[in-house]
Parts: structure tokens; sequence; C-alpha cells
């Protein structure tokens, strides 16, 4: 969507691609589904350890900075491709963008909290998704611009949800009516490197009286394997999907069951209820009037939040779309010179 952007406005925007999101089910397919830019650099990363994949992902940058001369660096979100990106253009004087700054779970033991801090402490511009996001920077002290942008993937959302039919094929696939069937997706590592965890997740699943689709992470095979799910239970395991397939089953799913953040503000923007399996979620602005509930990983509360009434009235908490074009306004404001630019993508 900001490639488009930046396009419309002449700047020159080198898309690199670090390769933290490795699997081809969970990075080339959405580049290829959503006709996205070609990255002009594919790091190739892959998973390590948090130490070792961010040094590398620094090593690979600086060479791709000092190369390219960029008049700024734009990163999103709050991985580890996210951190990499916002020091080393703050160590090598590069204004840095930080795209979705603000948001805060005050849960300092997940490694997206602390990416979270680092990159706005860093960063010379910072766009937040809320008004509240923006707040919570000013009350952080900090004191270089900061602009509400809204969302960039609430643009993308809605934007593909226009191009669906009105029953898409993925739900034939599955066999499944529309508002008869859940969606559920666990990949944090608070959820999945203890099996503790991750059985009382599945066994809340398994007590929702709804069939629950369940694209399986790479990161959860394993467990899931040792758990049978899907074996004799009312979960459909699946490998991951396109960006359209789970926009589509998002929008026709009675609840959304997930840890995923982004997933989180996608289906509140579709009117899909939601149950987040943590004990808290940096995406404060969707708990309004109940269309996101926190259930952690109990398995009783996760069924009585799954089997709540759908919120009376729609909420649209980060827009309904031109945030591309904000950020983009937002940069020929605060940045001195915005010929040419990097994004950094995970």
């Amino acid at each position: 969507m900001c490639s488009r952007a930046f396009a419309q406005h002449g700047i020159e925007e080198q898309l690199v691609h670090t390769g933290q999101h490795y699997d081809a089910l969970m990075s080339d397919v959405f580049f290829s589904e959503l006709a996205l830019p070609v990255p002009h650099r594919n790091l190739g990363v892959g998973s390590s350890s948090h130490g070792a994949q961010t040094g590398e992902m620094m090593s690979l940058l600086e060479a791709v900075v000092r190369e390219s001369e960029p008049d700024a660096l734009l990163v999103y979100g709050d991985t580890n491709s996210t951190l990499a990106g916002a020091l080393v253009g703050a160590k090598m004087r590069v204004p840095v963008v930080h795209v979705e700054a603000g948001l805060r779970s005050f849960d300092r033991s997940m490694p997206e909290e602390v990416n979270r801090l680092v990159a706005d402490r860093v960063s010379d511009l910072l766009l937040t998704p809320s008004e509240d996001s923006a707040k919570q920077l000013r009350s952080e002290g900090i004191t270089v611009p900061i602009e509400v942008v809204g969302d960039v993937m609430v643009d993308l959302a809605l934007e593909t949800l226009a191009r669906l039919p009105q029953r898409p094929a993925i739900l034939a696939r599955f066999g499944v009516t529309s508002k008869k069937f859940g969606l559920a997706t666990i990949h944090r590592a608070a959820n999945t490197d203890d099996p503790v965890v991750f059985a009382r997740l599945i066994a809340g699943l398994r007590a929702v009286p709804l069939r629950i689709i369940f694209p399986v992470h790479p990161r959860t095979r394993a467990l899931c394997a040792t758990l049978n799910v899907g074996s004799g239970d009312n979960i459909i395991t699946c490998e991951p999907l396109g960006y359209g397939d789970m926009l589509a089953l998002q929008a026709h799913a009675r609840v959304l069951l997930t840890d995923s953040g982004g997933l989180q503000k996608e289906a509140v923007t579709v009117g899909t209820p939601v149950v987040t399996l943590r004990e808290q979620t940096e995406w404060t602005q969707t708990l309004a009037q109940g269309w996101n509930v926190l259930a952690g990983s109990d398995p009783q509360e996760i069924v009585e939040a799954a089997l709540r009434p759908v919120p009376a009235h729609r909420i649209y908490p980060y827009g309904k779309g031109g945030c591309a074009q904000r950020i983009v306004e937002a940069m020929l404001t605060h940045v001195p010179q915005r010929r040419r630019v990097v994004s950094c993508a995970s």
C-alpha cells in the first residue's frame, strides 16, 4: 500500500525483505498474491535466536544502507526486523520512521514489547495507529514528531474485502457455513514454548461448540502432532493460508481465537468478534464495546468469550483507510529529504 503512495509522490523506494519470516507459506505467498513489489533485497536471515537473528540483520542492513544512501529508513511493527532496522538507521544517522509506533502491552517478557520500546526511542518520526498510541508516546517524554495515521493493514483489509465474492471458495474447501464456525491461530512464544499452556489452549478450542479452522504455524506443528489436534475433535487443521483466504475466513467466521495482534485488528475491522489468547493486548482499542475479549489460556474463559453475543455496533478503531497516503504526507512534512527510502519488511 505504501509503495503505491511513494510512487505517486515520486519517491524511490527500495524494499528490503530480511527473511525473518522465511517459510514460503508465511511470506512469499503474500508478495505474489497481493501483487506487492518484488523486494529489491532478500537478506535471507531465517530462523535463529533473537540476538543472533537481530545481529545478522543489522550487519546485512548496514551494507544495504551504505550502498543505497537513503534519505529515510522506514520500519513497521514490532518484529526483530523492526528493531534491527531502527538501530541501523540510528547508528548510521539515517532518519528512522516507525509505523505502528506507541503500542504497548506493558509486558516486557514479550520480545515484541522490547522491540517496540527501543524502536520508538531511536526513531525520528513516529506514526501511530490511534490517538491513544500518540498519547502514550507523549506520556513517555518522547519529543520527536508524532503523527496519527491509522493502520496500513486496515487499508489492505478493506480493499481486499471489497474484492471478495459473497461466498468465497475457501468456505467450500472446509465445508463450513458463514458465521457457523470459528477460526484460530496460535504462534506466540509464550503460548508455544510451554507445552502445558499450549495444551490448555487446545482444550479451550475443543470445548467450543463450533468447528474450528486452525491454520498451523510452523512453530506449533510438533505440538499439534503430540496432542493429535484435528483427530477426532472439532478442529480442522491446515497449512498456513494466503492473505485473501485468511481474510475471507475472518470475515465469515462466528469468532476469531488468536494470539496475533495483526489478526485482532483485521477481524474487528471486518466485523468479527475476537477472543485473544493472551493476558494483554497492545491493540487495546479493539476491546471497545466487547469486540475483543482477553481470555488467556483458561479453557472455560475461552469458551465463554467465544460464545458471547456479537456486539451491536461496529467499530473502526484504526480508521477506514487512507493510512498509506497519510504516512507519505507525514514524511513529506517531517523528513528533510524524500528522494529515496529504504523500507524494511520481515
